[in-house]
């Protein structure tokens, strides 16, 4: 059965295949390849978007979803996590949508089930549809990305979105720089930066990453208005430029994005919304009908 855990699940030709379906899908249509199949979705974090989004993307192919709350579940009787998906297996589901803050988590199930697992995020390690999601828009935006420069602002050492897009995008030949106080920034090969100046008169799109104050135990910049002051992406740093802008959502207004940019034509973010729900129909389409 096949799996998506992370973007490398997937050979550059079947992303291909992936993004020409989400572009068949882009016309609103239902395509119900899916009917008799059954999605769990099993989220031990929240997300209203992400969930949303693949429900959505499921109903449009017929598929009929069962979602179950974690919070109120076994796991909270001791019941361990691989026992709840063999458990959750063994009803016969023909995939298992799993997000965890724990890295890893859909991996280990991966090993335990018949379903096919599709991670929906796992702690700072991956989020592989997002990913797919913002390479569709980048793609629709620009046609070819080789040669094409993009920055990926803000908490990159813990962000699964920055993980996901470095590995695809730098894959379909685009240049990804780092931009980033000193303790956001991973051990890395890319080249990075701590000033957004540096870098904006050459890039053609800028990715801003959601400020993630949970993931911090502590609060690491003393408080996000400073981090604002030298990291949100603002009219006066893009200017006229010929930039786009995207963020995986939801947006910290004034803190990532001014509220001006966001209403601005260059800023993608609701395209990469209705993107989202084609290219996880894409996915599951891939995963479960073929």
């Amino acid at each position: 059965m096949a799996h998506l855990i992370r973007t490398d699940d997937f050979t550059t030709e079947e992303i291909e295949s992936i993004l020409a379906d989400a572009k068949r899908f882009s016309d609103g249509r239902f395509e119900r390849v899916l009917q008799d199949k059954i999605i769990i979705t099993l989220f031990f974090e929240n997300s209203t978007r992400t969930r949303s989004s693949f429900e959505i993307a499921a109903k449009r192919l017929g598929a009929e979803m069962v979602h179950l709350d974690v919070a109120k579940s076994s796991t909270k009787k001791g019941e361990t996590l691989v026992d709840t998906a063999m458990n959750l297996d063994a009803m016969g589901p023909h995939a298992i949508i799993v997000r965890h803050q724990n890295a890893g988590v859909p991996k280990i199930l991966s090993n335990h089930t018949k379903a096919s697992i599709v991670n929906a995020g796992d702690g700072a390690h991956a989020h592989p549809s997002q990913a797919l999601l913002d390479l569709y828009t980048l793609k629709e935006h620009f046609g070819d990305l080789k040669g094409k420069k993009i920055a990926i602002v803000g908490d990159i050492k813990n962000s699964r979105v920055a993980n996901s897009n470095i590995e695809l995008l730098t894959r379909f030949g685009m240049e990804v720089i780092l931009v980033a106080p000193p303790h956001f920034l991973p051990k890395t090969k890319l080249r990075t930066t701590h000033f957004l100046t540096e870098i904006v008169d050459e890039v053609d799109a800028i990715m801003s990453l959601r400020t993630q104050t949970e993931r911090h135990s502590s609060q690491s910049y003393a408080s996000l208005k400073d981090y604002a002051s030298d990291f949100c992406i603002t009219e006066e740093l893009i200017g006229d430029r010929d930039i786009i802008l995207l963020h995986p959502g939801p947006v910290h207004r004034n803190i990532d994005i001014t509220d001006g940019l966001l209403n601005d034509k260059r800023c993608k973010v609701l395209e990469q919304v209705s993107n989202g729900v084609n290219i996880r129909m894409a996915i599951l389409k891939k995963l479960i009908a073929s």
